[in-house]
């Protein structure tokens, strides 16, 4: 239970870190300006060099059970951006050579991540 409190703590940073982020005057003004979602393509990118930050590091340490890599890379990381969990699950599938499960996952979840998305704005707005 308290593992599961401290990854809870995690996540909720990492929300707050993400929000703070897409407040910052240099990203929220070229979103707006633009219309390119500048500050979450940001935020995802760095999530993901986070993540793999903190998977090498307990490589390099030969640490695979830890509970600071569940509240860094599930808790923070998970609450800054779910793109790095997806990021880091398909290099380990390739590092097993599972390569067309990756590319599948990869396909498969934007894909039927905008067609959801689409298919629940389409939902509620008839």
């Amino acid at each position: 239970m308290q593992l599961m409190l401290l990854i809870g703590l995690g996540g909720f940073l990492g929300t707050i870190a993400r929000y703070t982020c897409a407040q910052l005057p240099f990203l929220a003004g070229n979103s707006k300006s633009n219309n390119f979602p500048f500050a979450t393509l940001l935020v995802n990118l760095f999530g993901c060099f986070v993540i793999g930050l903190v998977y090498g590091y307990f490589e390099k340490q030969s640490v695979t059970d830890s509970d600071w890599k569940l509240i860094l890379t599930a808790g923070f990381c998970g609450g800054f951006t779910t793109f790095s969990a997806f990021s880091i699950e398909n290099i380990q599938m390739m590092r097993e050579g599972h390569y067309l499960m990756s590319i599948l996952y990869i396909f498969s979840s934007v894909l039927l991540g905008l067609l959801l998305t689409w298919g629940g704005i389409t939902l509620i707005k008839s």
